[in-house]
């Protein structure tokens, strides 16, 4: 899974700028639609931000941290999701796109989406399995991305 997101990943990043200004394959995005994407682009930053402070074991690989004696953390942004970290990668693939005004970035973008929750399943999964009090941590905070919906 990791190497179809970083696979993908490095595709997005180099179809975007080809796309939005070097060849222009994508009609111009009005306004309105970039600044949605300029603010959905500062929630993505903000979400990285707070993932990374509220939790000290945050890792791109799936793993108990063990010999740190990892923990659950339920306080800040992991008190509403379970998984901010990947919200704000979401936000990212989404929000890049449609403030460069790039249709072909956004199908991209949509792609890793769809690669990010199956990942998210596979690491419940372990979670539950492998680290005491997830069980309990996921009927708490019901929202594994988006409050209200998943």
């Amino acid at each position: 899974m990791v190497y179809g997101l970083t696979l993908v990943f490095l595709i997005w990043i180099v179809v975007m700028p080809l796309d939005a200004k070097r060849f222009g394959w994508t009609t111009s995005f009005p306004l309105w639609v970039k600044i949605i994407g300029g603010i959905t682009l500062s929630l993505s930053f903000f979400f990285f931000f707070r993932s990374y402070a509220d939790n000290t074991f945050v890792s791109p690989l799936v793993r108990i941290q063990s010999e740190r004696k990892q923990q659950i953390v339920t306080t800040g942004v992991y008190g509403f999701v379970r998984h901010p970290m990947y919200l704000a990668g979401i936000l990212l693939f989404i929000g890049t796109p449609l403030l460069l005004g790039s249709l072909y970035g956004m199908v991209i973008g949509m792609t890793m989406l769809f690669l990010l929750v199956g990942r998210i399943v596979g690491e419940e999964k372990t979670l539950v399995d492998e680290l005491e009090g997830y069980a309990k941590y996921t009927k708490k905070v019901k929202y594994r991305l988006i409050p209200f919906v998943w």
